[in-house]
Order: C-alpha cells, then structure tokens, then sequence
C-alpha cells in the first residue's frame, strides 16, 4: 500500500507516517517546500529517510495532479493548510485559500485520475461553534465562529458533495481538540507547558491567557491518527466524529499542569483581554460513539492523564 500525507511536517502528518511505516505502508510526504522545509517533527521521530519526500503546493491544482501522477497512492490524507484558530482571525484569505482551495484541488484531481484513490480529509471539531454542555456528533448542525472554522466547513461540505456526486471514496474527521509533544508554540497547550517548565526552572515570568473558563474536549495525537487511518479502511465511506467525550476548562487543564511541575497556578497566571478571541467557542464535547461502534476506536487517554504526559515528554526532550 501507498499512501500520500499532505503536510507530513505537522503534528499530525509525523504521527500518521509513523503509524503507516509500521503497517508496512509505502509513505510519501509533501509540504510546499519540502527541499526548505526542516521537518523537524519527523526528526523528531527518527522517520527522516523513511518517507519520500515532495513539493507540493494545494493552492495549485497542476502542483496536486502533478504530484498524485508521481505517487501513485492508494490513500491520501489531506492535513495540509493553515491550522491555527487563532491566526485565521489575522490571515482569514490565507486561512480560506490554503484549506478550502487546497480541498478542492485534492477532489478535482483525484476525480480526474479516475476515482480510486481513498481520501481522508482533516475537517475540525471547530465547525460546530459553541453547542454548549451537549456533545456534538456527526448529525449535530455547524456553526462555525472562526475564519478556520468557515474554511473547513466548506471543505467539509466539498468533500460531502464530491462523495456523493462522483462516487470517490473521500470522507472527513471531525477531530477534537488532540495534543501533544509536536505542538509548535503557538498553540495555547504548548505555551502553557514551555511557560510553566521555565516558572519551575526559575523563570519569574507570568503566563498570561485569554478566557480560562473555555472547555474543550482533550486527546492524545497519536491516538487519533489511528482514527484515520482506520476511516479508509471502511467498506463505504463516512465521516466521523473522534473525541475523547471529555470535556474540561482551560483553567483545569492549567492547574493540571502546574500542580505537575510542582506550583500553584494561581501565583503565575493573568488572564489578560488583549487575548480575547473575537469570537470564541465556550464549551466544545464530542460524541465518539459512531467511530467507537463502525471503528472499533475510542480514547484511552483523557484529562489529567494527557497533561502530565505532555509535561514528562516536552521536558524530557
């Protein structure tokens, strides 16, 4: 089996090849710049050389053909994109180009070599907006509140109709909240913990936030790449929701943190407006049950669990 990872260099993208090098998988990995790209997730990993690498860029639809003409894959799984909430807000062209675009570039493509390659597409829990203490499932309504989130909601919907219209095997996650040591530091997870393993080394800093009272569903990486890779393993095609089901504030997640570097939180957070949202979601839960009953996967890791592995690996690299 061949399988094309688009965007290979991201969280995700790492832990996915490595998953399909131990399925025996032939893996091939773009980004748009893969001879300036430093692939450090992938290093991380130790998968450097494993992986046959290329450019790719998914604004391009000649970039897309020309590189699934050269890989000749089986599966292909679409991550690539702009993927951080926050950013979108600052780059909303940017954000709708690279993942709407980039989707229907993918579609195109693969519709137009014929149809068999399986699609796997990188949705986003953040297409439900704010459903409040109710855990959304794959026929809860989306309302998406972020420029991303607009963003995936077309290309959620793109996917849907090219399933339907064309017959291509091409279906979506609806991932939660997922973490880990790959996190670049941009991320609210990673700033929190680089922040509080440099409090406990000394650091008189303050760890400021945005709204600590905003809940989300928390799970491990790795565990959700297993998720998609088990989506194309299907008969038919569907999209699922994948979620740990367990939803906790920012706030706990906080406290889970530091009471695992040794500190109370309380001496060394601000939440500050200045990072404020102009939209935000207030409470974000999944239901997993679809995936846990067609899938045979659930999560294994939730809350506090997740918070003190992130702590152990990031100091430990």
């Amino acid at each position: 089996m061949k399988a094309l990872i688009c965007g290979v260099g991201g969280q995700d993208g790492a832990y996915l090849a490595q998953l399909l090098l131990c399925k025996g998988y032939k893996v091939w990995g773009s980004s748009r710049d893969a001879q300036m790209t430093e692939f450090r997730n992938l290093k991380r990993l130790g998968l450097v050389g494993q992986i046959s690498l290329c450019s790719m860029a998914p604004t391009d639809f000649r970039s897309v053909l020309s590189v699934l003409t050269r890989c000749e894959p089986d599966e292909v799984y679409f991550l690539a994109g702009q993927s951080s909430v926050g950013l979108s807000f600052e780059q909303p062209v940017e954000t709708l180009e690279s993942i709407t675009v980039g989707a229907l570039n993918m579609l195109e493509a693969i519709r137009f070599l014929g149809g068999r390659i399986k699609l796997y597409h990188a949705s986003s829990s953040e297409c439900f907006g704010d459903v409040g203490p109710i855990p959304a499932s794959e026929r809860t309504p989306f309302h998406p509140r972020s420029p991303y989130a607009v963003a995936k909601a077309s290309a959620h919907w793109m996917v849907a109709n090219y399933r339907e219209a064309y017959g291509l095997y091409a279906c979506s996650g609806l991932l939660f909240n997922h973490e880990s040591p790959l996190r670049p530091a941009r991320f609210v997870t990673r700033k929190i913990i680089d922040s509080a393993l440099r409090i406990a080394g000394g650091s008189d800093e303050k760890l400021m936030l945005g709204q600590l009272a905003i809940c989300r569903d928390w799970g491990w990486a790795p565990e959700y790449v297993d998720a998609m890779w088990r989506m194309l393993q299907q008969d038919t095609p569907a999209d699922f929701v994948i979620a740990t089901g367990v939803s906790v504030s920012l706030e706990t997640f906080v406290a889970s943190v530091f009471e695992r570097v040794g500190l109370d939180w309380h001496e060394h957070v601000v939440s500050d407006a200045q990072f404020f949202r102009p939209s935000d979601i207030g409470w974000s839960q999944g239901d997993a049950s679809l995936a846990k009953t067609c899938l045979g996967w659930h999560a294994h890791i939730t809350m506090p669990e997740l918070a003190s592995r992130l702590v152990d690996e990031v100091r430990a690299q």
